[in-house]
């Protein structure tokens, strides 16, 4: 859906810490674009259109969210276990806390990931 309708709203978020992250998101910067289903892996890239604002979907409390515009698939998806086993990555926010919906990556995290997607 994300990828057919050309960008989305990042809404829904109701986690104090994945608020947080999404405000420090900027205009222009890149994310990877994670599944958390049964597959959990990273799966592609996007970018941040819009910076935070408030959640058009919270019906009270302070939630933001920013609009994404998705870039390209990955050749090959990053699975959570290589990330894990990586030693370049086992430190990042997702390896330590998969169920967080939005984690910083660090550039030498982002390009190793990229990296091992064979981009």
């Amino acid at each position: 859906m994300f990828v057919k309708e050309g960008g989305t709203a990042w809404t829904g978020v109701r986690n104090f810490q994945a608020r947080n992250h999404l405000r420090a998101m900027k205009r222009g910067d890149s994310v990877l674009f994670y599944h958390s289903g049964d597959d959990k892996q990273v799966v592609g890239l996007g970018r941040v259109e819009k910076e935070a604002y408030p959640d058009p979907s919270a019906a009270e409390g302070d939630w933001s969210c920013v609009d994404l515009k998705p870039g390209k698939p990955l050749k090959s998806p990053v699975t959570l276990a290589t990330i894990k086993a990586d030693s370049l990555l086992k430190d990042m926010v997702l390896a330590k806390n998969s169920r967080l919906s939005v984690s910083p990556v660090t550039k030498e995290q982002f390009n190793r990931i990229l990296e091992l997607a064979g981009a």
